[in-house]
């Protein structure tokens, strides 16, 4: 994958990577009406007698150009709008973004002297940066919550002003640093930052909170807005966590306190995200991954870089291998390449000129020095590789390719280095060592759309393989701003990934002005068992490295052609993959990708032998089948590798040895008892082979065995 973005997206609101998808979205068709010039949606929608109050209460308009409004907003000319609820994904962020208002409010009124950072609205939640002496205790946020709770009971009005000037604004905030420095840097903000939500390309604007009563200003920010009328249309909110941050993300900047809360559009709503929070938790890859003894990140090796123990290893090998089968038969051609290599490649790339604060420093190697310590040889710079694309660009550019071998698949498990900020770092899922299940695909034009088509049923059929079956798409369109290549194979590439998407049959959902600069992209979003949202493959087309890499294939009529690129990842990596399913199962793997399939518990030592020629013939089927002869009791036995999640525990007690046979304990503590010793083999084999990925029970079992 050659994005030249991190290899998941980060989560910072909670400890959890996943998306939550528990509360549900209005069912209710949109609303549109008209805003005549001067007047104010929210009076304009009045006739319409659409909820002020509940799940559904509108808390904000959309224009034609997508751009939300407050029902405040007067146009100059009559408008078209749609309104917002509060149970949309769009009025959950404004609700947010008001909710963070209201938190700062709260800090500097309890912790007078605190500078503000800024507010953003994030997934499930939002935040807030301050400067402030001392790092909140769970103390201080605890006061905070109940401040903010009387500030939303008091009904504040949320009051838009726009600045006549920039020393019109900067004079409001001689106070607050960190906003005039946002002040003075409007209109070269990133307009995907977080510092976006309070300047940008439009005018200087902020918001009052207003006394309802009195008309008095309470309180005000810097801010693009837009908010909900009243602080009444927070119905639900808790402050969930605080951490240390830096300003703008930069660690050689000041350190801030930043405080985390979460706010929906009902209690029923919060609750249920709350639950699925302590659900999340016991779920923590990372917790999972040390009780399991899966992997561990030492310390003398460095953040972000995990090492798989045994019991990981064999799990990430099954992983690993079965992909690889699948790759084979999908035409795919296996590729290996280095884990460094010169600079110049990556200046070639683009990668030095648009990542390369998400790469590793330079290596300097193969440098000479005379006996008097004269150069008479510049070293070079070496980088550990972030991305496979371009090594991949080499192999296809080693010689003259013809038509009749496209399209090329080039595939590798390629291990890549990013320099992710320490902050961001999350167990597996946001790693800077990690391996990609990457590959190339080289097409003609006339090619394009089967291979896509190829692409993505090859990518959902293999997540199902692992037990993911509920997916959506995400199309990730043209930023107008921000491109390489023409528009015309921007729009047509678009229509034909668009269509590719509508014709898997799966819900597509737009991205817009969503894609990397070198092409649009296909997103296959996946939901995990307690209904997160995980980014899982990508399917990217790319316009600018063929053009660096000036790849040509020899056309039917002898003409030079430049192929289509596409770079496509199923699992992101196999790290964030196993993450993924690691959390996904809460730790109990299916039997094919067990560590332990098999383990055989002995009701007294005199069965040893027994079960271990029962392992044997287990382990002569390729399963992972071992017996637990420690000095335990026998329950202790089941317990301990019930904790273990081992799908298959066999007792054997003298009845067992008499008959032949074995009876199984599952992982629900159901058990069938005296089940003949070559049936159980060929049950456990059939199981495995089959790759099945619900856990045995009693009544699946039973079934099996008629």
């Amino acid at each position: 994958m050659s994005d030249f973005s991190p290899h998941n997206s980060p989560q910072p609101q909670q400890p959890v990577e996943g998306s939550t998808g528990q509360a549900t979205t209005t069912a209710t068709q949109p609303v549109t009406f008209t805003v005549t010039a001067g007047e104010a949606a929210g009076a304009a929608m009045r006739p319409l007698e659409l909820p002020n109050k509940g799940p559904q209460a509108i808390v904000c308009v959309k224009d034609a150009e997508g751009n939300l409004r407050d029902l405040s907003w007067a146009p100059n000319h009559d408008t078209d709008v749609t309104a917002v609820p509060a149970d949309t994904e769009e009025g959950r962020g404004v609700i947010r973004h008001s909710a963070a208002h209201v938190l700062a409010q709260a800090v500097q009124k309890e912790f007078p002297g605190t500078k503000l950072g800024i507010g953003p609205a994030i997934e499930n939640g939002f935040y807030y940066d301050f400067d402030v002496a001392e790092p909140f205790t769970p103390e201080d946020l605890n006061k905070i919550e109940k401040t903010m709770k009387k500030i939303i009971k008091s009904g504040q009005k949320f009051e838009r002003k726009a600045y006549a000037s920039v020393d019109e604004a900067r004079a409001e905030y001689t106070h607050e640093p960190f906003k005039t420095e946002l002040i003075d840097d409007k209109g070269n903000v990133d307009p995907d930052s977080d510092e976006a939500t309070e300047v940008g390309s439009g005018e200087l604007t902020a918001y009052s909170n207003v006394n309802p009563r009195t008309g008095d200003v309470e309180w005000y920010d810097l801010c693009r807005g837009p908010h909900v009328p009243t602080t009444r249309y927070i119905p639900a909110f808790a402050i969930t966590r605080s951490s240390a941050a830096y300003w703008r993300g930069d660690q050689s900047k000041a350190g801030l306190q930043r405080i985390y809360g979460t706010a929906w559009e009902s209690k029923e709503a919060l609750e249920s995200y709350q639950e699925m929070l302590a659900e999340a938790e016991k779920r923590d890859h990372r917790r999972l991954g040390a009780e399991l003894d899966l992997f561990s990140f030492p310390d003398e090796i460095g953040s972000g870089f995990p090492v798989f123990h045994p019991n990981g290893g064999i799990v990430r090998l099954e992983m690993e291998e079965h992909s690889r089968r699948r790759h084979i038969e999908s035409g795919y051609s296996f590729v290996n390449t280095p884990h460094i290599t010169k600079g110049d490649l990556f200046q070639k790339s683009g990668h030095l000129d648009f990542y390369a604060e998400g790469m590793f420093p330079p290596m300097q190697l193969d440098g000479e020095v005379d006996a008097e310590g004269n150069v008479t040889k510049q070293a070079q710079d070496y980088y550990a590789k972030p991305m496979n694309c371009p090594m991949h660009n080499l192999i296809f550019a080693s010689r003259g390719r013809s038509y009749r071998e496209l399209p090329l698949r080039l595939f590798e498990f390629g291990t890549v280095y990013r320099y992710e900020k320490s902050g961001v770092i999350h167990g597996l899922t946001r790693a800077r060592g990690f391996t990609q299940d990457d590959a190339h695909i080289y097409c003609t034009e006339d090619q394009l759309e089967q291979e896509l088509t190829t692409v993505l049923e090859f990518i959902i059929s293999l997540l199902r393989d692992y037990g993911l079956d509920d997916f959506y798409l995400e199309l990730s369109t043209k930023d107008p701003n921000k491109f390489v290549g023409s528009d015309e194979i921007w729009e047509r590439s678009t229509e034909i990934l668009q269509r590719v998407a509508t014709n898997s049959g799966l819900e597509l959902v737009p991205d817009p002005a969503g894609a990397a600069f070198y092409g649009p992209k296909i997103s296959v979003q996946a939901r995990d068992a307690i209904g997160r949202t995980w980014q899982m493959s990508t399917v990217q087309l790319d316009f600018n490295l063929p053009e660096r890499f000036n790849l040509e294939y020899t056309a039917p009529d002898g003409s030079k052609q430049r192929p289509i690129m596409i770079h496509r990842a199923l699992f992101g990596s196999i790290e964030r993959f196993f993450g993924v399913l690691l959390e996904h199962y809460a730790g109990a793997f299916p039997a094919w990708l067990a560590p332990h399939q098999v383990v055989g518990i002995p009701v007294a030592d005199e069965f040893n032998e027994y079960l271990d020629s029962v392992a044997s013939d287990l382990r002569k089927r390729g399963i992972r089948a071992e017996v637990d002869t420690s000095d335990d009791r026998m329950q202790k036995k089941i317990r301990t590798h019930t904790t273990g999640k081992v799908p298959f525990m066999l007792l054997v007690g003298g009845r067992d040895v008499e008959a032949d046979a074995v009876s199984f304990r599952f992982l629900d503590g159901s058990q069938v008892n005296g089940v003949p010793r070559d049936r159980a083999v060929e049950l456990i084999a059939q199981w495995i082979g089959e790759r099945r990925n619900t856990q045995p029970t009693k009544a699946e079992v039973e079934a099996l065995l008629g």
